[in-house]
């Protein structure tokens, strides 16, 4: 049987036009693959910028933030009382340094315990946060200097000042290095690993400069 006219035409006419249900149909298909791959994309996004869980009162980081604090404000005080009564201009400016340096630091710290809002001081002795609790010499932290070697430094005049001042803030820097270390094996709090890797580097670079001003200061007196 040939096959009609009306069969010709419905054969050359090719695959049926999609109708308009099934292009939209297809659009609101696209639309929600969209918008649930954006909605995915800002959840990672949130969960990427989350912060992390404020440390505990009784935490290494709290610890460290209030001790180092202690700790740079008497480097603070030591640095000022040379930075107007030491006699040689590198003993000065290094003083002017360290003090202008950690008294930013200071206003680092402070910020960290608000933020997690822990008050600036705890229950606990100085350095209970680390697992040695280590005080050296009988001083409260580490390298810290006692009120007799602060009340000498106050009187001294000259270039006793230069030598004295020197030698104190040597022993205040590699304490409040073994206070960095130690404080670096405990957390894995970004803000606390990133500015006490700072203070790291920054006061073994000046350990150097110290070590040399105390030979300059040597030969100054001899």
């Amino acid at each position: 049987m040939q096959p009609s006219v009306a069969d010709m035409a419905h054969d050359d006419a090719g695959p049926a036009e999609p109708t308009l249900g099934s292009r939209r149909f297809g659009l609101a298909t696209l639309a929600i693959a969209v918008v649930a791959a954006l909605l995915a994309g800002f959840a990672i996004g949130v969960l990427a910028l989350r912060p992390a869980a404020a440390p505990a009162d009784d935490s290494p980081e709290a610890g460290f933030a209030r001790d180092m604090i202690t700790h740079h404000d008497q480097a603070v005080e030591m640095g000022m009382i040379a930075y107007t009564e030491a006699e040689l201009p590198g003993v000065r400016q290094i003083a002017y340094d360290i003090a202008t340096n950690q008294q930013g630091e200071i206003g680092m710290m402070h910020q960290w315990l608000r933020e997690w809002e822990l008050g600036p001081t705890a229950a606990e002795p100085p350095m209970a946060w680390m697992p040695d609790g280590d005080a050296m010499g009988g001083a409260p932290m580490p390298g810290m200097a006692s009120r007799d070697q602060m009340a000498e430094l106050r009187e001294a005049e000259g270039i006793a000042v230069d030598q004295l001042f020197l030698e104190l803030m040597i022993d205040h820097h590699l304490g409040g290095i073994h206070m960095i270390d130690g404080v670096l094996e405990l957390t894995d709090h970004s803000e606390v690993v990133w500015l006490a890797e700072l203070m790291k580097s920054g006061q073994q670079h000046e350990l150097e400069v110290l070590r040399n001003l105390q030979q300059q200061a040597a030969d100054h007196s001899g």
